[in-house]
């Protein structure tokens, strides 16, 4: 996902796929590459995750992922993800409103802080906020006197995942909205449309389906983060352990059986997150066409 194109600053003509003048040998032995590749290193793997899942039998598939602590890892991955997800998406229509309706100094920087999590190791956003909210940190004295803890806590958790998350959101909305203008929205407003009337029944329903596509990959971060969420988390089980973290102690305790069970609870999500982002990628394509002709 940091393979992510740079923001676009202005609104880039649409160019059409061309066909090439290149051999059909050229053409098969490039798809051919491109298959091997992704069955190598993709299919495979994730073939391999499930065979060892049920490699012990069906019960202990179902005693592995109905434990108490795997059901802790399960709950805290899906609460983190339904918190950072909507707060997201909140971020990203408001950084991509801000940067494509008006004109303000420091707009570039904006645009660059937003990249930002892409730029930093996971590692060095969960010390960050060990330095900011730890024993030690900055406001540690001022959060020990008033009982609030946010490292080793769920707090702490849920802040990393929206760090490593914040860009995914903002990055789909902001190409599309430079694209489509401000056209529509002066019309609404030149007819009378207040301003949260012209976001409901103009603005949102044209970016719905990119809102959407970059919920559903920051969903995807949020629940497989793990370097950020093993800084703060403490791996405390049965409490700040998410799924991630809970497999990694199943097979450093070679629970084998055990942590391939949970894995492949993930990966179900993986694909499931697959199939709800193709198609709302193929909606947003369908979507840009229509505002292109």
């Amino acid at each position: 996902m940091s393979g992510h194109p740079p923001i676009e600053r202005s609104t880039a003509p649409v160019i059409q796929a061309r066909g090439t003048t290149d051999p059909q040998w050229v053409k098969w032995l490039l798809i051919t590459i491109a298959l091997l590749f992704l069955g190598l290193f993709l299919i495979l793997p994730l073939i391999t995750v499930f065979l060892q899942a049920f490699d012990k039998g069906l019960d202990v598939y179902m005693a592995a992922i109905t434990q108490p602590e795997a059901l802790s890892a399960i709950k805290l991955t899906l609460l983190v993800a339904l918190i950072s997800v909507p707060m997201n998406g909140l971020f990203g229509i408001a950084a991509a409103w801000a940067i494509t309706k008006f004109q303000f100094r420091g707009k570039n920087i904006l645009i660059t802080l937003i990249d930002l999590p892409f730029a930093i190791s996971p590692i060095i956003a969960g010390l960050i906020f060990v330095l900011l909210f730890g024993a030690q940190g900055v406001f540690g004295d001022w959060l020990f006197e008033h009982d609030i803890k946010i490292v080793f806590a769920v707090p702490g958790i849920i802040l990393a995942t929206l760090f490593v998350t914040v860009p995914f959101v903002a990055r789909e909305l902001i190409p599309l909205m430079q694209a489509q203008g401000t056209s529509e929205e002066e019309a609404s407003i030149t007819l009378g449309a207040g301003g949260w009337k012209t976001f409901l029944h103009v603005t949102l329903p044209n970016i719905k389906w990119a809102l959407l596509y970059g919920m559903i990959l920051a969903n995807a971060k949020a629940i497989g983060e793990f370097g950020a969420v093993s800084v703060v988390s403490g791996h405390i089980r049965g409490l700040t352990n998410t799924m991630p973290l809970h497999i990694e102690i199943l097979y450093g305790e070679y629970q084998f059986a055990a942590a391939f069970a949970v894995a492949s609870l993930m990966s179900i999500m993986a694909i499931i997150t697959l199939v709800i982002k193709s198609f709302l990628e193929w909606k947003g394509q369908k979507q840009t066409d229509v505002h292109v002709h």
